[in-house]
């Protein structure tokens, strides 16, 4: 990624980038597809849904104006792999997106991008300009009939706008509000057209796939999860970074290999997967391989690749309630059991600290999060439930000592009232 000027499009070509499009531009809208579906590849934003059903419900939706718009949010605390794509190595997406334009047959592509992220808005558009001097981008790319261009959309900082109807919302000028589904944005999305929304990560896999095949790509990875994805390592560890691994990587090893361990002789008290939605799980049970399959399976998400460690010097509970109040100030509001839910879980864990929450209370915990992830609009109130609930489970005697404290304390406030 560092051998080339980030910008340069030619220098990008040096190193084998645009060949998976050239090679596009000669195939069947369908036989592209084909190949990535083949490739099994899955979307590296969170959800993992096929890139290739994707691109195969955005290619039969009738219509003369389709888009392709990527995703590069980003406001999942602790992810930071999107950034260093965009930055380090542009050309890759917009090839991506080229890719999946001329499979669903679309001329116009979109990056919104987090607005947190101004620096990297120079960068793309110098790398836009060069791949248009290039003929990689624009009218005729590479002396076809396919034409394609792409356009940068500033994001509206908000958390919710990574969930892709939110997104395209946004886009439009409105408020940033998950729509209700379905029509999915496949069949209205983008202006009511069809639209194939991407993640990042998801779109520089596109360009490899197709210039070495799907056969090459089912090399990396596990039987049902394949190819590597970038894992974002954060917390109290030495090494803080991005790093690029197999998928079906231990987790262990992502924490005391590539991270280094955590620092000045301090334990392991807990890891949170996939980001502040993700599960949080115990020391105990960290030898577990980061595959999307195996995660949800143990009833977490692996989500965009974030691991974040959290050592004895913190209390649970405590994070648990910082959690929460994430939720409560990203919450849109759109929808009743988000918007309501998230305040009372978040006063619920609040309550476990100062000592109003009773082993009552702790019942309303989870009859809340089976609420909400039920009965929720979109992935966001959906999720919530996930850090809670794994929280009560991997740490119920941490959540009990509250209680049992909680509740002695107001036997005896009760004692001293009479």
């Amino acid at each position: 990624m560092d051998r080339i000027n980030p910008v340069s499009a030619v220098d990008y070509m040096n190193e084998g980038g645009y060949e998976g499009l050239k090679k596009s531009l000669w195939m069947s809208e369908l036989d592209i597809i084909h190949e990535i579906t083949e490739s099994t590849l899955r979307g590296r934003g969170g959800a993992g849904f096929p890139t290739g059903i994707k691109l195969s419900h955005a290619h039969n939706a009738r219509s003369k104006n389709k888009f392709v718009l990527c995703n590069a949010d980003e406001g999942e605390p602790g992810t930071n792999k999107d950034r260093i794509l965009l930055s380090k190595d542009p050309n890759s997406i917009f090839e991506g997106m080229a890719i999946a334009a001329r499979a669903i047959g679309a001329d116009k592509g979109y990056i919104y991008l987090r607005a947190e992220y101004p620096y990297i808005v120079p960068i793309l558009e110098q790398a836009l300009e060069n791949a248009r001097e290039a003929g990689c981008l624009g009218d005729n790319i590479f002396g076809s009939e396919f034409s394609f261009d792409i356009e940068i959309r500033p994001g509206g900082g908000a958390y919710v706008c990574g969930e892709e109807s939110a997104m395209i919302e946004s886009m439009e000028g409105k408020r940033g509000e998950p729509r209700f589904r379905p029509p999915y944005p496949t069949v209205q999305g983008l202006f009511q057209e069809p639209t194939a929304v991407f993640n990042v990560e998801t779109l520089a896999n596109i360009g490899p796939i197709m210039y070495r095949g799907a056969d090459w790509y089912k090399t990396m990875g596990t039987k049902k999860s394949h190819g590597t994805k970038l894992y974002t390592i954060s917390g109290n560890v030495r090494n803080k970074g991005v790093y690029e691994y197999e998928v079906g990587v231990n987790l262990k090893d992502l924490i005391y290999e590539a991270g280094g361990g955590i620092p000045d002789g301090r334990k392991l008290l807990a890891v949170q997967t996939g980001g502040t939605a993700g599960a949080i799980i115990n020391k105990h049970q960290i030898n577990m391989p980061m595959d999307p399959a195996y995660v949800a399976d143990s009833g977490g998400s692996m989500g965009a690749g974030d691991v974040l460690v959290i050592d004895n010097t913190n209390d649970i509970v405590d994070i648990l309630d910082n959690v929460l109040s994430f939720f409560v100030h990203e919450s849109c509001g759109k929808c009743t059991p988000c918007r309501e839910g998230s305040m009372r879980l978040y006063q619920l864990a609040s309550g476990i600290i100062d000592g109003t929450t009773t082993s009552e209370g702790m019942e309303n915990i989870r009859e809340l999060c089976e609420t909400m992830r039920l009965a929720s609009l979109c992935g966001l109130g959906q999720s919530v439930p996930i850090p809670v609930l794994s929280c009560l489970d991997n740490f119920r005697e941490i959540f009990d000592e509250y209680i049992v404290r909680n509740e002695k304390n107001k036997k005896i406030a009760a004692g001293g009232a009479k």
